[in-house]
């Protein structure tokens, strides 16, 4: 029999309206079921397929997060070089480009940068369903493949809930047998699930290794601390504003009529989430997990030694802060976020497109570590003029470089996390700072090495995400060598973060146990903690004592923390704060501007829009035309 007799398909979610059609254009090539799973080696194979659905979330182009949020922007008339296929999917995001004819980066039926998670599902449930057939596997790897592939198909029924909302649960996949009536599936409560993820993560967790014993081979598989840690990520989204008590989803029903978000806020939801998040912490903790310290023996001084600390957190390969790793390459993302320090062809391969905004830049705190606009000690007024850098900040900043205040006085994640007019980039073949004269900067203006040299290949708004950048990658001239890295799908201090979060909602006072887990995340950060900081130095020194102000400075914080890493897009939409942070105009400098007193003029690059139905993904109209059980999500019409 071909695998497509025993794919059971359910035909409602793709656009196909009938099972011949789909039978139509399978290949006549593809083997049998009981050649896919006749030995290990093929079983193996069939593992391995499973895992390649996962999304690539160093993939700008496809990544949802990276571009659709605002956090960086692209150069118009350069786009073509940053994406020379001509679809840049995240950007037409952000560009109010999403439709529900032909949706982008669908992952519902798979298409304009996005694959058909429902198939890898399928694919997942294929597996479960005929991995006892090989007769030389053993038992103990038997358990383990079963075990990934059900955390595997958790994470894809995730991913889905958190761009569409309620879905399908597909537990089995229908025989081909179904009736027209069976395969015409229904979407489930958002609470449903959940439920479903947490319980299928908590039903794999035993015959998941604790740790990877081969990190040659098999690093980026799944372990327990990624399972804990998904199953507290998506009952943290159910907590949140976006499912616990919308009154934008309260009248959302299915033709059964179920709601299929919840009516009214539970705070419950953030005490389950809480203890989740712990029991996820502890677990990762008491298996050598720990926020990353850079470990150098590099004579560094300590600013340069706290970037490291931070930088080194995302760019440090298979580093103990990271839970679960991608294994794609890194390549390009590392080549559209360096800064150019010499002068190189047009042809060189390093891109220099990856443009964050200055409302990024503004995002991080001064350097006493709470908002810049709260700092009593900091001009905020005169924050795009310019001021000449003192020697106080040479690890930071080109020591007598003219450039904005904006850029001085600021946290060490501010210049461990943005490349710009005159900041220091360290490594790049440098080892070690006490030689001043060696440490590279950034020249930004147009015609510098890092600026507008031509009419693409540069920052847009000034800035480049120097975080996603590792400091061993090498840019000399036209020619570009970078150290892979295992970018973090989840890492340590998103938890920390998270937790600090659910105890806040589940409290009606902060108390110290909220305080902790953000100051340990401040702390490797160099910055005290929030009480001492939002005391000395705050114009609202109260906010730390009460519920709604932590909530803003833990908001703020994960912000900073995970810039540049998907999370703030997401972040963004759970807590419903999108439709406010994605309506600002989106500025840089003026990056045509060839000498100081040009190039520091602020331009608005774009002015965005968004609508309420941008909180969820709309289904594609073909779909719920096969499948009348299906509705639309909030807001998207058929002429959307």
């Amino acid at each position: 029999m071909k695998i497509i007799n025993a794919l059971l398909l359910f035909i409602s979610l793709t656009t196909l309206s009938s099972c011949s059609d789909y039978l139509d254009v399978v290949p006549d090539n593809i083997p049998t079921i009981d050649h896919a799973f006749n030995n290990r080696v093929n079983a193996e194979k069939y593992l391995f397929t499973c895992y390649s659905y996962l999304p690539n979330p160093v993939d700008p182009n496809a990544n949802e997060a990276l571009l659709g949020g605002y956090e960086s922007w692209i150069a118009p008339e350069g786009w073509w070089y940053f994406d020379n296929s001509n679809n840049l999917y995240a950007w037409k995001l952000a560009r109010d480009g999403q439709n529900s004819n032909d949706p982008l980066l669908n992952s519902w039926d798979g298409g304009n940068g996005a694959g058909n998670l429902f198939i890898a599902i399928r694919d997942c449930n294929i597996f479960l369903e005929n991995i006892d057939k090989p007769v030389d596997l053993e038992e103990y790897e038997k358990v383990r493949w079963v075990s990934e592939v059900k955390f595997l198909k958790a994470y894809y029924h995730f991913y889905l809930l958190r761009k569409y909302g309620p879905i399908p649960i597909v537990d089995e996949n229908l025989p081909v047998s179904s009736t027209p009536e069976e395969v015409r599936v229904y979407r489930e409560p958002v609470d449903d699930v959940v439920k479903y993820i947490a319980d299928l993560l908590d039903d794999c967790l035993e015959d998941l290794p604790d740790d990877i014993q081969n990190q040659t081979q098999e690093m980026g598989r799944i372990t327990k601390s990624a399972a804990l840690a998904l199953k507290a990520k998506a009952l943290t989204l159910c907590a949140s504003p976006i499912f616990n008590g919308n009154p934008f989803y309260t009248n959302i029903k299915d033709n059964k009529g179920r709601n299929l978000f919840s009516t009214s806020y539970d705070p419950a939801k953030w005490t389950v989430a809480a203890e989740a998040i712990k029991q996820a912490i502890d677990f990762a903790e008491s298996h050598g997990a720990g926020l990353y310290y850079y470990q150098g023996f590099d004579p560094i001084s300590d600013s340069t030694r706290i970037k490291l600390n931070v930088r080194g957190a995302v760019t440090e390969r298979w580093n103990k802060e990271i839970l679960w790793g991608s294994t794609k390459n890194d390549n390009f993302l590392q080549q559209v976020a360096a800064v150019r320090l010499q002068n190189a062809p047009a042809s060189a391969p390093v891109i220099s497109m990856m443009s964050p905004t200055i409302q990024v830049a503004e995002r991080f705190y001064s350097n006493h570590g709470v908002p810049i606009e709260e700092d009593k000690t900091w001009d905020y007024a005169n924050r795009y003029k310019t001021g000449i850098v003192s020697q106080e900040e040479r690890y930071y900043l080109k020591e007598g470089y003219e450039t904005a205040n904006l850029h001085m006085k600021r946290e060490p994640r501010f210049y461990a996390s943005l490349s710009f007019d005159g900041c220091i980039i360290y490594g790049n073949g440098v080892v070690g700072d006490q030689d001043y004269s060696k440490l590279n900067y950034a020249q930004m203006k147009k015609g510098q090495t890092g600026g507008m040299t031509a009419a693409e290949k540069y920052s847009a708004s000034g800035y480049l995400p120097k975080k996603l950048v590792g400091v061993e990658s090498v840019i000399n001239g036209s020619n570009w060598t970078s150290k892979r890295y295992s970018f973090p799908v989840i890492r340590l201090a998103d938890l920390y973060l998270m937790y600090a979060e659910a105890l806040n909602e589940s409290k009606s006072t902060p108390d110290n146990d909220v305080y902790f887990w953000i100051d340990e995340v401040r702390k490797r950060a160099g910055l005290e903690g929030v009480k001492e900081s939002w005391t000395k130095y705050s114009t609202n020194s109260s906010k730390v004592n009460t519920k709604e102000g932590m909530r803003e400075i833990i908001h703020r914080e994960r912000m900073i923390e995970l810039s540049f890493e998907g999370e703030p897009y997401w972040d963004l939409l759970r807590w419903k704060e999108a439709e406010s942070e994605f309506k600002k105009p989106i500025t840089g400098w003026n990056v045509k501007g060839e000498n100081t007193t040009e190039y520091y003029e602020v331009k608005v690059l774009t002015q965005p829009q968004f609508s309420i139905k941008n909180y969820l993904f709309p289904i594609k109209q073909n779909s719920l035309d096969v499948n009348p059980n299906l509705i639309q999500n909030f807001g998207w019409g058929t002429s959307n």
